[in-house]
């Protein structure tokens, strides 16, 4: 943790759940609304919290539609542009549901390995100390057909989004990260079935803010 009056940095890593798309006009959510801006306020001036959101990032699949998606490719560049850091929360999974990649919940555990395995270690940079960790889940797709996105996503996808929470639990213990299951206080909009609707990301930030002041604590 930093010494003197400097904040402690939080670095939220993840897609457009972390970025903070609207599910409702595709826009993106203002800085009262969305949960990393509130969970600001809920830590207070002791915390510098930054989002490193792309709408569409993956954990490491390079996204044959989209391009430049690959989390495990961006994250160098984010530990170096913000070091020294405190602590890196991640988020990722949900764009690796889509159908164009093909994987189970196993499969992006595995590859959010890579994430942990790369974070938790220092860089060659001046400041360049491996962060604490928080690992968290996204919550599980909500029913698909009739939404703007059913036509990536299918009935495995799903499935395999809510079995997602259980593998990253073990894959943050094995590689010394802290978890969080978002899907314990926040649930997919259910116009789209992937992003947050604005009333409950205020649940979303006080609930991160506790596990922040837990690893703050530690």
């Amino acid at each position: 943790m930093p010494e003197g009056t400097e904040p402690i940095s939080v670095i939220c890593f993840g897609d457009s759940l972390t970025w903070g798309f609207n599910p409702v006009d595709k826009s993106r959510y203002g800085h009262e609304i969305r949960w990393t801006r509130r969970m600001q306020k809920e830590l207070g001036p002791g915390f510098y919290v930054l989002e490193e959101g792309v709408n569409g990032r993956t954990t490491v699949y390079d996204d044959p539609v989209m391009g430049d998606r690959n989390g495990l490719e961006h994250l160098g560049t984010v530990r170096r542009t913000h070091m020294p850091i405190d602590i890196l929360i991640i988020m990722l999974g949900t764009n690796d549901l889509k159908t164009r990649f093909s994987v189970n919940a196993e499969t992006i555990a595995a590859s959010m390995g890579r994430l942990l395995d790369f974070a938790r270690r220092p860089t060659d940079d001046t400041e360049g100390r491996a962060p604490k960790v928080l690992l968290m889940s996204p919550p599980p797709l909500g029913p698909l057909a009739g939404t703007p996105f059913a036509a990536q996503f299918d009935d495995r996808s799903y499935k395999e989004s809510h079995r997602l929470a259980g593998c990253y639990r073990e894959k943050a213990a094995e590689y010394g990260a802290a978890f969080f299951d978002t899907g314990t206080v926040i649930s997919a909009s259910p116009i789209d079935a992937i992003h947050f609707d604005d009333d409950p990301q205020a649940d979303l930030a006080k609930a991160v803010a506790g596990e922040v002041l837990k690893l703050v604590e530690a």
